[in-house]
C-alpha cells in the first residue's frame, strides 16, 4: 500500500574539517500516498541529501520525517522503501535476474510482503523479458536502468525514491524511459519521489514539483501540475505544459525567466 511522505522543518548540517556546512535549512515537504513528486533546484542545494534522509541512508540534524506515519528507519526495516540511483550500480558478474533478486537475498528471508511481484514478473514489467540471463555489460544504459528499477521494486516498496535515474542518458532514451517509469509507477501502485535537474522532466512526470533554493537548501515553492494522466509526449506541446514550465522556472529564477513574447513559431522544450 502506498504511503505518504511528510517532511517537517528538516535541517541537515555536515561537519567537515572547516566550518560546519548547512546543507538543508528547515525544509518542509508533503506528498500524498500514491502521488508522484519531483524535487528540483540548483546543483548543491541538497536535493539528493533530502532524498537520502527520506530513505534513512542519513539522519537529519533537526526536524522530523514520517513515511505513512512511521519513521524512515521503521519503513526501511519493513522493506517499504525502494531507491534508484543515478547510476544503475548493477553487479557486473550477476545476470539481470540475479541482480533483481539480490534484495530478496539480502532482506530478512521471513519478510515476504504480500502481493510481491516475482523477479520474472518485474523483468517483464520493465520491458526486459528475454534478457533475464544477460550480464549488465551486454545491456544499453537504458536497459541497465530498467533492471535497476526492477530491483528497487522487487520487495514491493510502498515508496519509490529516484535520484536522477536518467540523467546520464541521451535525450531520446530519457524521454522513453520517463514514459516507461510512469507506466511502471502506475502499475506498481507506489508513491514516487524524483530528484531531477530538468524543469521539463519535473513537470512531465510529477503531480507536484517541489522547488529548492541554492545552499543552504530551502523549500521556496510547490507547483501543482494539473496535466491529466496518463501523460503523453504530445502534452509537451500544449500551452498548459509551457505554463507549468514557466511557473517552475519563475520559482527557480524569479521573473528573470520572463518568457519571450508569443510568436507563430512553436517553442521547443528539451530535457
Amino acid at each position: 500500500m502506498p504511503k505518504d511522505i511528510v517532511v517537517k522543518q528538516v535541517t541537515m548540517v555536515f561537519n567537515g574539517r572547516g566550518e560546519p556546512t548547512i546543507a538543508l535549512d528547515k525544509v518542509d515537504l508533503s506528498l500524498p500516498a500514491g502521488g508522484f513528486g519531483a524535487i528540483i533546484g540548483p546543483s548543491g542545494c541538497g536535493k539528493s541529501t533530502l532524498l537520502r534522509l527520506v530513505a534513512d541512508i542519513m539522519q537529519p540534524f533537526a526536524g522530523n520525517i514520517r513515511i505513512g506515519g512511521e519513521s524512515p528507519a521503521s519503513a526501511r526495516k519493513e522493506n517499504a522503501l525502494g531507491f534508484v540511483f543515478q547510476q544503475p550500480t548493477l553487479l557486473p558478474w550477476r545476470t539481470v535476474k540475479q541482480n533483481v533478486e539480490l534484495p530478496i537475498k539480502i532482506a530478512d528471508r521471513g519478510n515476504t510482503r504480500r502481493g510481491r511481484l516475482t523477479p520474472s514478473e518485474l523483468i517483464e514489467l520493465v520491458g526486459l523479458k528475454g534478457f533475464e540471463n544477460a550480464l549488465p555489460g551486454e545491456l544499453s544504459g537504458g536497459m541497465q536502468q530498467r533492471a535497476a528499477i526492477a530491483r528497487a521494486l522487487v520487495l514491493r516498496p510502498d515508496v519509490l525514491l529516484l535520484d536522477e535515474p536518467f540523467g546520464a542518458l541521451d535525450e531520446i532514451t530519457r524521454q522513453r524511459m520517463n514514459l516507461e517509469l510512469l507506466r511502471i509507477w502506475a502499475e506498481s501502485g507506489t508513491t514516487a519521489l524524483l530528484v531531477t535537474h530538468s524543469i521539463a522532466e519535473a513537470v512531465f512526470m510529477a503531480d507536484s514539483v517541489f522547488i529548492m533554493s541554492a545552499r543552504p537548501g530551502r523549500m521556496v515553492g510547490t507547483i501543482d501540475i494539473p496535466l491529466a494522466r496518463p501523460r503523453t509526449l504530445d502534452m509537451m506541446r500544449t500551452p498548459e505544459f509551457f505554463n507549468c514550465v514557466n511557473q517552475v522556472r519563475d520559482g527557480l529564477f524569479g521573473r528573470e525567466s520572463e518568457p519571450a513574447p508569443a510568436t507563430d513559431v512553436e517553442p521547443v522544450e528539451t530535457w
